[in-house]
């Protein structure tokens, strides 16, 4: 066990390396959160001071969408380019040939989507409270298993899209920015499930966050804790994250098979 610590550290410390003198990479994790907080804030504070009231908790509701869908973005997009990285250094060959094993990669890719969502949410949160006066916190401890939700879910879709990246090379590459871009519309960020058509209103309570936001918004708007759409949510994400470590699985023992870890993004 130590020796699987050592070496997924020695993984963690080779992408931390990559941001410990580089000012721009430590710029870019915080600066699309902290510009989605600026936009969803700004418009919060139009809609509260026009409509007054009812609109204080709409924006609100706005506010903790954003910072929650951030966690979900940073963390999936951390965990798939920290796994890019070693694509695009040509690194990947040489770490399997080195003793470390899949479940160790998955571990390191995991740690560095946390530090890496951290260095982009905790930005956006110290905004909204200084800016905007919306205190994330205020959500109280159904916030920490919002959040573990969220980023968990980022995890199942980052699994998806690195067993991809193994099937398809650099074709399937643009999928880490964009993949969560599409399931936004189902995720019912900063609407209830219900305005969703009938038919799509499925695929939405397939997805952990809509139950997460669900959730959130009952929270801020009457005051209530929904145990059904947080059991929902941590039910889901078992779901998914066993289906997409399956798929990972697979995908990987085919990639070893055909020789793609030496030949991959070339």
């Amino acid at each position: 066990m130590i020796a699987s610590l050592r070496r997924i550290w020695g993984l963690v410390y080779r992408h931390i390396a990559l941001y410990r003198r580089s000012w721009p990479r430590l710029l870019e994790l915080a600066y699309w959160p902290v510009l989605n907080m600026c936009i969803w804030g700004f418009t919060a504070s139009f809609l509260t001071g026009r409509l007054g009231g009812t609109a204080m908790l709409a924006g609100a509701a706005i506010m903790g969408g954003v910072l929650l869908w951030e966690v979900t973005l940073r963390g999936q997009m951390g965990m798939a380019i920290s796994f890019l990285e070693e694509i695009w250094s040509r690194n990947l060959g040489h770490v399997f040939v080195s003793p470390l094993r899949p479940w160790e990669l998955i571990a390191a890719l995991l740690a560095m989507s946390v530090l890496r969502m951290l260095a982009g949410v905790v930005p956006a949160v110290l905004l909204a409270w200084a800016a905007f006066q919306f205190n994330l916190f205020s959500l109280g401890l159904p916030l920490a298993l919002f959040v573990m939700n969220m980023i968990a879910m980022g995890w199942w879709v980052a699994l998806g899209v690195v067993s991809l990246i193994l099937r398809h090379g650099a074709g399937a590459e643009p999928l880490a920015w964009g993949v969560l871009f599409g399931l936004a519309p189902f995720a019912a960020v900063f609407y209830p499930v219900s305005v969703l058509p009938a038919a799509v209103q499925p695929i939405a309570l397939a997805l952990p966050a809509a139950h997460v936001f669900e959730g959130m918004r009952g929270i801020l708007l009457d005051g209530s804790v929904s145990a059904y759409h947080l059991a929902a949510a941590t039910g889901l994400n078992v779901l998914w994250l066993g289906a997409a470590s399956a798929l990972f699985a697979y995908q990987f023992h085919q990639a070893r098979v055909r020789g793609a870890l030496l030949s991959i993004g070339e």
